[in-house]
């Protein structure tokens, strides 16, 4: 039996990334800390506003789909169904643009500029140890019918 077809990850890896990613950006602040001019801190507090909006809607209706669909939301179980529909048409992986939308606004809102350097990294590690390994699964479980959705849908945005 093919290793991949169960579950994806044993260990469920996002929210620990991102959390250690806030830790990092909270430390890195504290010591080399990075600050923008006031007219730039109101300009980056209404982006930040507007990412962290925007991530908490595209989470909630991403898990929404999910439930809707009746296959699981928790990346160390397997998947039922192969959910296309609903942020899933526009992104491979809504949750994870979510988490890091989320945080790279957070750090906009409070002024924080290495947030949206960790969001970078927490989500460039997602790729490496998440994603890829989803996309196994997900290749694994449902065949042609995952590659043609790759095929249009792109992975992150």
């Amino acid at each position: 039996m093919n290793a991949y077809r169960s579950k994806s990850l044993s260990f469920p890896w996002p929210p620990l990334l991102y959390s250690v990613a806030v830790i990092i950006a909270l430390w890195l602040q504290r010591y080399y800390p990075l600050s923008l001019p006031l007219f730039w801190s109101i300009v980056a507090w209404v982006i930040g506003a507007t990412l962290v909006t925007f991530a908490v809607t595209l989470n909630v209706w991403a898990v929404k789909t999910l439930v809707e669909s009746r296959t699981t939301v928790l990346t160390q179980r397997c998947s039922a169904y192969l959910v296309t529909t609903g942020p899933f048409r526009f992104t491979r992986n809504p949750t994870y643009l979510g988490y890091t939308l989320l945080t790279a606004g957070l750090g906009l809102l409070i002024g924080n500029l290495w947030f949206v350097a960790m969001a970078a990294a927490a989500a460039a590690l997602t790729t490496l140890l998440v994603i890829r390994c989803e996309e196994m699964h997900l290749l694994s479980r449902f065949g042609c019918e995952f590659e043609f959705y790759c095929k249009r849908t792109r992975r992150w945005v």
